[in-house]
């Protein structure tokens, strides 16, 4: 069989994809609390009778997280190709204003509701789908073809990918592919790094009249504040592939995610997203603080970004600052050969190019590219994710599953 009756055959997966992402939709995996146990089990079952031939495995990390691994052989030695994706998603929260079960998988006018459509039992339904269509003409790629199902990334915990990695020798391999989501349009081969910040100021209390007794908690805050806003002035030195790659697809990518992202993408941004403190409008407040992510484009590693940060608060009286979350900024070489392969399998299968840029946001993507494994996110597109009505479009879950299996078929077989 030729390698254009296979793309036939993935053209054809659009009532596969839906069955397998209502079966993972209904079963709740919301993290918080982060039990994604029933899932994991469910999503072995389900690979078990859709990828004959795949060997799987669950692997509880904690008494809430159970992990899942699928290893699927070709006929003859060779390269591994990871799918990865993870099973739990945002809390369904029933207080919002639903106009479809949460669980129910409700198919409407070519939109596929419920949570975690979007983020991400999608984009796994769509690599489970390209293992079948592998596990179905194993003579014509040679290596393996590995799934893994982490529990815990929405917390970004240990407890997952990372634990996979660092403990099942089939979770890393020669590339990976992740189906999170993010668009059919825009192939991502990396994510800016981050480092979220807390700040505690100290003063000393008095009354709001009598404000030169006092030292006011919120005024050394603020001024602090102001020091790592100072952070956006770093200038990164990013490989020249990697700022020619996200110039190359802003007239594709921004329509989709907004105008401004390329700017973004390229610099160092920082949120104030908490700040606390003070009992009362006529009170001098003794103590405040706040939390602050500061995200890090490529060229800006977290060593320079903590420099800053200690030139800029160090020394101020009655200001302490922590780290509560470090990563660095991450991606891969968008000339390598996964990122073109699944760069033209994108295009086959849209029928016009694909954009390949760098990603916003962060995922499980960066464990593998910190270990230095080329890695892709290559995903649906999110509508009201973790709001109400989260669903994905039927045609785009069906445009990743056959990228996703193209991708790996020419991988595989090269």
């Amino acid at each position: 069989m030729s390698r254009t009756r296979f793309a036939e055959e993935a053209a054809r997966c659009e009532d596969r994809v839906i069955a397998l992402t209502r079966a993972l939709v209904a079963i709740p995996s919301p993290n918080p609390p982060g039990d994604v146990r029933a899932c994991a089990e469910a999503a072995a079952g389900l690979i078990r009778e859709l990828v004959p031939g795949a060997e799987v495995t669950l692997h509880p990390t904690s008494d809430t997280v159970t992990n899942l691994v699928a290893v699927l052989r070709g006929h003859a030695p060779g390269r591994r190709l990871v799918f990865n994706g993870h099973l739990d998603t945002y809390p369904v929260n029933e207080a919002l204003p639903w106009t479809v079960p949460p669980l129910g998988g409700l198919l409407r006018e070519g939109r596929l509701y419920g949570r975690g459509t979007a983020d991400m039992k999608g984009g796994i339904a769509a690599s489970i789908i390209a293992m079948a269509l592998l596990a179905a003409r194993p003579e014509l790629w040679r290596g393996e073809a590995v799934l893994t199902l982490a529990g815990d990334e929405e917390s970004m915990g240990p407890l997952g990918t990372k634990w996979l990695m660092d403990h099942i020798p089939e979770a890393t391999g020669d590339a990976v592919i992740i189906g999170d989501a993010g668009s059919p349009r825009v192939l991502r081969f990396g994510e800016k790094g981050f480092l979220w910040i807390e700040i505690e100021a100290e003063g000393r209390a008095s009354h709001g009249a009598h404000v030169h007794l006092g030292v006011n908690a919120l005024d050394r805050l603020c001024a602090a504040l102001d020091a790592v806003r100072g952070l956006r002035a770093l200038r990164p030195e990013a490989p020249p592939a990697v700022t020619a790659a996200i110039a190359a697809a802003r007239p594709v990518s921004e329509p989709l995610s907004g105008a401004g992202e390329a700017e973004v993408l390229g610099s160092v941004t920082v949120n104030i997203g908490r700040v606390e403190g003070g009992t009362s409008t006529n009170l001098v407040p003794a103590s405040a603080r706040a939390g602050a992510d500061i995200r890090l484009p490529v060229g800006v590693s977290c060593t320079m970004a903590e420099g800053a940060l200690t030139a800029g608060l160090g020394g101020r009286e009655g200001i302490a600052w922590r780290i509560l979350r470090r990563f660095e900024p991450n991606h891969t070489d968008p000339g390598h050969e996964l990122v073109q392969r699944a760069a033209a399998a994108a295009g086959e299968v849209l029928g016009e190019p694909c954009a390949v840029n760098m990603r916003v946001g962060g995922s499980d993507a960066r464990w593998f590219r910190m270990a230095g494994l080329p890695t892709i996110v290559y995903g649906p597109t999110p509508y009201n994710m973790g709001g109400a009505d989260e669903y994905v479009l039927v045609e785009e879950l069906v445009q990743v599953a056959r990228v996703h299996a193209l991708t790996a078929l020419d991988f595989l077989s090269a």
